[in-house]
Protein backbone atom coordinates (compact mmCIF):
# COMPACT_ATOMS: atom_id res chain seq x y z
CA UNK A 1 0.00 0.00 0.00
CA UNK A 2 0.86 3.68 -0.56
CA UNK A 3 2.35 5.08 2.49
CA UNK A 4 2.21 9.29 3.01
CA UNK A 5 4.91 10.78 5.28
CA UNK A 6 3.95 13.21 7.36
CA UNK A 7 5.63 16.31 5.94
CA UNK A 8 3.78 15.02 2.53
CA UNK A 9 0.37 15.08 4.12
CA UNK A 10 0.70 18.09 5.75
CA UNK A 11 1.89 19.93 2.72
CA UNK A 12 -1.24 18.65 0.62
CA UNK A 13 -3.72 19.40 3.80
CA UNK A 14 -1.69 23.29 3.28
CA UNK A 15 -2.65 23.38 -0.37
CA UNK A 16 -6.22 21.96 -0.09
CA UNK A 17 -6.60 24.77 2.60
CA UNK A 18 -5.62 27.36 -0.39
CA UNK A 19 -7.59 25.51 -2.88
CA UNK A 20 -10.39 25.57 -1.34
CA UNK A 21 -10.16 29.12 0.37
CA UNK A 22 -11.15 31.39 -2.57
CA UNK A 23 -15.00 31.54 -3.62
CA UNK A 24 -15.55 32.58 -7.28
CA UNK A 25 -18.01 35.31 -7.93
CA UNK A 26 -19.94 35.59 -11.14
CA UNK A 27 -17.37 37.69 -12.82
CA UNK A 28 -14.33 35.04 -11.86
CA UNK A 29 -16.48 32.58 -13.71
CA UNK A 30 -17.08 34.50 -16.94
CA UNK A 31 -13.12 35.06 -16.53
CA UNK A 32 -12.26 31.59 -16.38
CA UNK A 33 -15.23 30.79 -19.37
CA UNK A 34 -13.53 33.05 -21.49
CA UNK A 35 -9.91 31.40 -20.47
CA UNK A 36 -10.97 28.05 -21.48
CA UNK A 37 -12.15 29.28 -24.91
CA UNK A 38 -9.14 30.60 -25.71
CA UNK A 39 -6.60 31.63 -22.80
CA UNK A 40 -4.69 33.70 -26.19
CA UNK A 41 -6.61 36.27 -25.62
CA UNK A 42 -5.69 39.57 -24.21
CA UNK A 43 -6.51 40.95 -20.82
CA UNK A 44 -8.34 44.26 -22.59
CA UNK A 45 -9.92 41.64 -24.83
CA UNK A 46 -11.05 39.18 -21.48
CA UNK A 47 -11.99 42.73 -19.83
CA UNK A 48 -14.35 43.91 -22.59
CA UNK A 49 -16.14 40.91 -22.80
CA UNK A 50 -16.63 40.38 -18.72
CA UNK A 51 -17.02 43.83 -18.19
CA UNK A 52 -14.71 45.37 -16.53
CA UNK A 53 -11.09 46.74 -17.04
CA UNK A 54 -7.69 45.12 -17.29
CA UNK A 55 -6.42 45.48 -13.98
CA UNK A 56 -9.23 44.19 -12.04
CA UNK A 57 -9.17 41.48 -14.67
CA UNK A 58 -5.34 41.00 -13.81
CA UNK A 59 -5.78 40.89 -9.90
CA UNK A 60 -8.31 38.12 -10.19
CA UNK A 61 -6.20 36.05 -12.91
CA UNK A 62 -3.52 36.11 -10.25
CA UNK A 63 -5.53 35.42 -7.58
CA UNK A 64 -7.24 32.14 -8.95
CA UNK A 65 -3.21 31.24 -10.10
CA UNK A 66 -2.49 31.73 -6.66
CA UNK A 67 -5.39 29.74 -4.89
CA UNK A 68 -4.72 26.95 -7.75
CA UNK A 69 -7.74 27.16 -9.74
CA UNK A 70 -5.96 28.40 -12.83
CA UNK A 71 -3.28 25.35 -13.96
CA UNK A 72 -0.62 25.67 -16.09
CA UNK A 73 -1.16 27.38 -19.53
CA UNK A 74 -0.36 25.45 -22.87
CA UNK A 75 -1.84 25.30 -26.37
CA UNK A 76 -3.46 22.59 -28.26
CA UNK A 77 -2.46 20.97 -30.98
CA UNK A 78 -4.32 19.15 -33.87
CA UNK A 79 -2.75 15.70 -33.09
CA UNK A 80 -4.13 14.54 -37.04
CA UNK A 81 -2.26 17.26 -38.57
CA UNK A 82 0.95 16.25 -36.95
CA UNK A 83 0.24 12.56 -37.90
CA UNK A 84 -0.76 11.33 -34.62
CA UNK A 85 -4.24 9.64 -36.45
CA UNK A 86 -4.95 6.69 -34.10
CA UNK A 87 -5.67 6.82 -30.51
CA UNK A 88 -6.21 4.39 -28.24
CA UNK A 89 -7.92 3.34 -24.52
CA UNK A 90 -6.13 1.11 -23.22
CA UNK A 91 -7.63 -1.37 -20.46
CA UNK A 92 -5.10 -2.69 -17.82
CA UNK A 93 -5.82 -5.57 -15.27
CA UNK A 94 -2.77 -6.26 -12.97
CA UNK A 95 -2.63 -8.47 -10.24
CA UNK A 96 0.06 -6.34 -8.37
CA UNK A 97 -0.95 -3.62 -6.19
CA UNK A 98 2.43 -3.37 -4.21
CA UNK A 99 3.90 -0.06 -3.59
CA UNK A 100 7.67 -0.64 -5.86
CA UNK A 101 5.02 -2.29 -8.44
CA UNK A 102 2.74 1.05 -8.86
CA UNK A 103 5.89 3.16 -8.45
CA UNK A 104 7.52 1.47 -11.68
CA UNK A 105 4.01 1.75 -13.34
CA UNK A 106 3.73 4.99 -13.12
CA UNK A 107 6.99 5.67 -13.82
CA UNK A 108 6.86 3.57 -17.37
CA UNK A 109 4.05 5.93 -18.20
CA UNK A 110 5.12 9.48 -17.14
CA UNK A 111 7.99 8.80 -19.34
CA UNK A 112 5.99 7.87 -22.77
CA UNK A 113 4.88 10.92 -24.26
CA UNK A 114 2.40 8.98 -26.20
CA UNK A 115 0.43 8.29 -23.14
CA UNK A 116 -1.71 11.63 -23.02
CA UNK A 117 -4.23 10.44 -19.99
CA UNK A 118 -4.03 7.84 -17.13
CA UNK A 119 -6.60 7.15 -14.72
CA UNK A 120 -7.17 4.21 -12.07
CA UNK A 121 -10.22 2.83 -12.05
CA UNK A 122 -12.42 1.20 -9.24
CA UNK A 123 -14.24 -2.00 -10.61
CA UNK A 124 -12.54 -5.03 -12.52
CA UNK A 125 -10.18 -2.91 -14.71
CA UNK A 126 -7.50 -1.28 -12.71
CA UNK A 127 -6.43 1.46 -15.23
CA UNK A 128 -7.27 3.10 -18.41
CA UNK A 129 -4.86 4.84 -20.40
CA UNK A 130 -5.57 7.42 -23.44
CA UNK A 131 -2.68 6.45 -25.78
CA UNK A 132 -2.15 9.12 -29.48
CA UNK A 133 0.20 7.54 -31.30
CA UNK A 134 0.69 7.88 -35.62
CA UNK A 135 -0.78 4.07 -36.50
CA UNK A 136 -1.18 0.44 -34.96
CA UNK A 137 2.48 -0.15 -35.49
CA UNK A 138 3.56 2.48 -33.27
CA UNK A 139 1.06 1.37 -30.32
CA UNK A 140 2.33 -1.76 -30.62
CA UNK A 141 5.88 -0.52 -30.35
CA UNK A 142 4.50 1.74 -27.20
CA UNK A 143 2.51 -1.57 -25.98
CA UNK A 144 6.04 -3.97 -26.09
CA UNK A 145 7.81 -1.46 -24.20
CA UNK A 146 5.39 -1.07 -21.88
CA UNK A 147 4.95 -4.97 -20.72
CA UNK A 148 8.90 -5.25 -21.28
CA UNK A 149 9.16 -2.51 -18.21
CA UNK A 150 5.91 -4.21 -15.80
CA UNK A 151 4.39 -7.20 -15.43
CA UNK A 152 0.48 -6.58 -16.25
CA UNK A 153 -2.11 -9.55 -16.04
CA UNK A 154 -4.78 -8.46 -18.93
CA UNK A 155 -4.32 -5.50 -21.53
CA UNK A 156 -7.05 -5.13 -23.89
CA UNK A 157 -6.76 -2.13 -26.81
CA UNK A 158 -9.56 -0.25 -28.28
CA UNK A 159 -9.28 2.06 -31.30
CA UNK A 160 -11.05 5.05 -31.74
CA UNK A 161 -12.57 5.24 -34.71
CA UNK A 162 -13.96 8.78 -34.49
CA UNK A 163 -13.14 11.64 -32.04
CA UNK A 164 -16.82 12.84 -31.27
CA UNK A 165 -16.34 15.24 -28.53
CA UNK A 166 -13.29 16.22 -26.61
CA UNK A 167 -13.00 19.20 -24.70
CA UNK A 168 -11.22 20.25 -21.29
CA UNK A 169 -13.37 22.67 -20.40
CA UNK A 170 -15.10 22.63 -17.37
CA UNK A 171 -19.04 23.47 -16.75
CA UNK A 172 -18.87 26.55 -14.98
Amino acid sequence: MFQVSAEMWMMFLVLQKVRTKMRLDETDRKILREMQADAGRSLDEIAKIVGSSKTPVWNRIRKMREAGIIGQQTVMLDAEALGFEATFFVLIRTSEHEAEWQSKFLAALRARPEVQEAHRLAGDIDYILKVRVQNARAYDAFYQALISEVKVHNVTALLSMEEIKSTLALPL
